[in-house]
């Protein structure tokens, strides 16, 4: 069992958790993630690392609460347990020790995801500009923590609610238009957001990494569910990923992927047990 040190809402849909998970924190690294399993009828639900320590043996964790595990796992306050917390998993974010200046991108909870990554950059002496990208001002997240690992951290909101209006593309271009010179771009949110950004740098031949959120059950590369196409040929976003090259990833396919169980987990959402007369958890 997994102890939840510390429970903290970070807007009315995204939850952040701090575990008592000692063995992953002394392996974490940026770029990996845990699979979680509220109890014995839950589902296996993968969730990116976002921060560690490795001395307090702790693994936090930022979640949307969207679906039938999320919310059960929402239900649990501090001084609960998980029953599994496994990890970590994937293949850490690799830092280019030669990179002088790195462009972080996240879309809406995906900057809990590409805050670790700036982090791990800037503790790497490499300047970081972050482009956090937000539908608007009341599901902001993260950004006095966003803002003390980044060189220059521009906040965007779809209409204008907060930081400048617009979507991080257009960021990323006015960037670029003003002679910023980047030696890598990474994206990490919506997969249509993902897809614009690696079309944006793509003309200036910019490296851009993306951290791709497939469907995803066991982890180990053994089910396939969570592959995708990336040059042409089949990778496993569990084991091979989660960062692909964004130039190479076949966001169509992908996309196309993440629906294929949509109506399902909704089904699921309002199913209620014959026998206990409860909803389902996973």
């Amino acid at each position: 069992m997994y102890q939840i040190l510390r429970k903290r809402a970070l807007n009315s849909t995204v939850t952040l958790m701090e575990v008592q998970a000692p063995h992953i924190a002394k392996k974490a690294k940026a770029g990996q993630f845990i699979i979680f399993r509220v109890d014995e009828q839950g589902e296996r639900v993968p969730l990116t690392i976002a921060d560690y320590d490795r001395e307090k043996g702790t693994v936090t964790i930022i979640f949307q609460i969207v679906g039938a595990s999320t919310k059960l796992l929402n239900t649990l306050e501090e001084g609960d347990s998980i029953l599994d917390f496994v990890g970590p998993l994937g293949v850490a974010t690799h830092i280019d020790p030669d990179a002088k200046r790195v462009c972080v991108i996240g879309g809406g909870v995906g900057n809990a995801i590409a805050y670790p990554q700036a982090k791990a950059l800037h503790n790497a002496g490499i300047a970081v500009d972050m482009i956090a990208g937000f539908r608007n001002k009341d599901i902001v997240i993260l950004e006095d923590e966003m803002r003390a690992v980044t060189d220059n951290l521009y906040m965007m909101t779809d209409d204008g609610s907060y930081g400048e209006k617009g979507v991080v593309t257009k960021k990323l271009q006015e960037l670029i238009d003003a002679g910023n010179q980047y030696d890598e771009v990474i994206a990490i949110g919506p997969v249509i957001m993902m897809k614009f950004v690696a079309e944006t740098t793509r003309p200036y031949g910019i490296k851009t990494l993306v951290s791709l959120n497939p469907i995803m059950v066991d982890g180990t590369g053994m089910c396939g569910g969570c592959r995708v196409k990336v040059g042409g040929e089949t990778k496993f976003a569990c084991v091979d990923g989660p960062d692909f090259d964004g130039h190479q990833v076949d966001f169509d396919e992908l996309m196309k992927r993440n629906t294929f169980y949509k109506e399902r987990e909704a089904q699921d959402r309002e199913h209620v047990c014959r026998l206990t007369g409860g909803k389902r958890n996973g």
